[in-house]
């Protein structure tokens, strides 16, 4: 547990005496990240959204990739200060980074897990740098007391763009300026590198923060205000078309990642913008959180023209009283939502109050019965600052020596369950991801799947944007997937006949439409794939980890951040200063 150490070095808020001539440099905490070390890195909780909470027990098949900091690049791009950005640093770089720039406030941003090293953080700057000013920020600043255990001298709660902005005597009701972001990198599946041509990753795009929902156990909706509540940076459509138009333009993309805890919640933005995209012949593919009551806004032609191929849904549990699935039959949404090739992400959380060891294998099954493409499954955790937090605290339920570093909904309860004991949560978690995998196979698989639904389904569409999205989606049907599904079915063909068979139907339904272009690419590539997910699984089983490269990007005074090309065999990726 990190030792309460220091006092309160908070006082009320005031301007910077350099204001907008003040060097800043914004920072994600240091790695490595995916080991087991004193200030809070966990092996089993490694910095990849999908390897760690999604995909884990998928073996070569899951799928790897890394997301920058979305947070520190908003604030990057909404100053006039010069500001560096140095995302995933090495201690060594972040010390070196200090000692070269001469920086007058230095901002740490972190998760709640990673409280120890934004701790230790915060000992190097006063040591490298005593005369900057120290700000930390992110899901960390809700710990309690938070102030007692790091060195800082201003911690952030909530929007960061708004309070730096502030400290440095500018404008805070500005408009927003969004960054142009890639959403992921480094991607890998099976052992080899996803292709990394421009415009085959989605752009991030983020429309606003908060969640008006609400759940007990959300940080998100309780870090930006709680239930009820939200920050829109874009009120209406148009304004997020012309971001995304601009992304479009200079990054070569025709998907985005809508990061908006319930994008379609917002029915009138969403109608806004396709509207524009109507009008402007847009042909775009849109990743989007959504509950399941803010689908059922929608007709399915709505989605579909919307561009919608991707949501993330949060399922929950049938037996559950949160408000976003009241009325929901998710089931039969989900089968429908698919069978238009829309892809799906469903969350379910394990281990809520009406758990039991009796019910809990039928609830883990009611949720793999939904078979979407991918599966979250998180632990009920009372998260420092949330509403179930507060209520377990009341309660007496918050277990002893629970470190703040493995409080992340991916290893043991950090509370007293009435039925569940903190080691069989763990077995129940596992359990759940294995049982998902075991009955509905890879989500490489699955992605092929409802893709090839969608397909069928709007080849011919009469509208030429509807035809044009989804062949563009499709592309890929023919070549590379097919090589991978080739692959899966051999190598699940001992361990998992059933699925395979279903993959081995798929992939000749795929072979029949697109001749034998794809049966020539599957037979040259094929055999590829197998041999790198084979020694995939060896390198998975043998404890080897991947971590992100660090990323530095530097930003002149009044000035737009310089662009950023990644080279996957670079250590850091350095980004001169204009």
């Amino acid at each position: 547990m990190v030792k309460l150490e220091f006092k309160n070095r908070k006082t009320s808020m005031a301007i910077h005496s350099k204001g907008s001539h003040a060097r800043i440099l914004l920072s994600s905490v240091f790695g490595p990240y995916a080991q087991d070390d004193e200030f809070g890195s966990r092996k089993i909780n490694p910095m990849e959204l999908y390897h760690n909470q999604v995909t884990r027990e998928q073996g070569p098949f899951s799928l790897r990739m890394f997301h920058r900091s979305w947070g520190i690049l908003m604030i990057q791009k909404n100053i006039s200060a010069p500001c560096t950005v140095i995302d995933f640093p090495t201690r060594e770089a972040f010390e070196a980074e200090l000692m070269a720039g001469d920086y007058d406030i230095v901002g740490i941003s972190s998760i709640i897990v990673n409280v120890g090293k934004v701790r230790e953080m915060c000992q190097i700057v006063r040591r490298l740098a005593p005369r900057a000013t120290i700000v930390v920020g992110g899901h960390v600043a809700a710990i309690p007391e938070i102030e007692t255990m790091v060195d800082a001298d201003h911690i952030v709660r909530g929007d960061g763009i708004s309070w730096m902005r502030r400290f440095l005597g500018e404008d805070d009701a500005a408009p927003i300026r969004h960054p142009e972001i890639v959403s992921g990198f480094g991607g890998r599946v099976m052992g080899m590198p996803l292709p990394g041509d421009k415009g085959n990753t989605a752009a991030t795009i983020i429309p606003s923060v908060g969640c008006p929902m609400g759940c007990n156990f959300c940080t998100t909706s309780a870090f930006f205000g709680g239930k009820g509540k939200f920050l829109n940076f874009y009120e209406t459509g148009a304004e997020l078309f012309d971001v995304m138009s601009k992304m479009e333009a200079n990054l070569g993309v025709k998907s985005f990642f809508m990061m908006d805890e319930n994008f379609l919640l917002h029915k009138r933005r969403a109608l806004q913008l396709l509207d524009r995209m109507k009008v402007h012949n847009k042909a775009w593919s849109l990743y989007v959180f959504s509950s399941a009551n803010a689908i059922g806004q929608y007709s399915m032609r709505e989605l579909v023209e919307l561009g919608v191929s991707w949501i993330w849904m949060g399922l929950e549990s049938p037996r559950s009283s949160y408000v976003k699935l009241n009325g929901a039959d998710t089931l039969q949404l989900t089968r429908e939502l698919r069978a238009h090739g829309i892809k799906l992400l469903g969350s379910t959380i394990i281990g809520l109050e009406h758990h039991t060891p009796e019910n809990i294998a039928e609830e883990i099954d009611h949720a793999v019965a939904h078979d979407t493409d991918f599966h979250q499954f998180m632990l009920y955790t009372p998260v420092p600052g949330t509403p179930l937090f507060s209520e377990m605290t009341l309660q007496g339920r918050m277990l002893d020596g629970v470190e703040l570093a493995d409080i992340h909904g991916q290893h043991q309860f950090n509370f007293q369950h009435a039925a569940i004991s903190r080691e069989d949560s763990k077995r129940f978690l596992d359990g759940a991801f294995r049982r998902d995998f075991e009955r509905n196979g890879p989500s490489i698989y699955r992605i092929c799947r409802t893709t090839w639904n969608g397909w069928q389904r709007y080849k011919n569409d009469p509208d030429p944007r509807v035809r044009a999205r989804f062949a563009w989606e499709a592309r890929s049907l023919k070549d590379g997937y097919a090589a991978a599904l080739w692959a899966m079915e051999k190598h699940l063909r001992k361990t998992n006949p059933e699925i395979s068979a279903k993959i081995h139907s798929l992939r000749q339904e795929i072979h029949r439409e697109f001749g034998w272009k794809s049966r020539l690419v599957t037979n040259l590539l094929g055999p590829v794939l197998l041999w790198s997910a084979r020694r995939e699984e060896r390198r998975v089983a043998r404890g080897e980890t991947y971590e992100p490269q660090t990323i530095i990007e530097r930003k002149a005074a009044s000035d737009q951040p310089s662009a950023i090309s990644y080279s996957p065999s670079a250590e850091e990726v350095v980004v001169a200063e204009r």
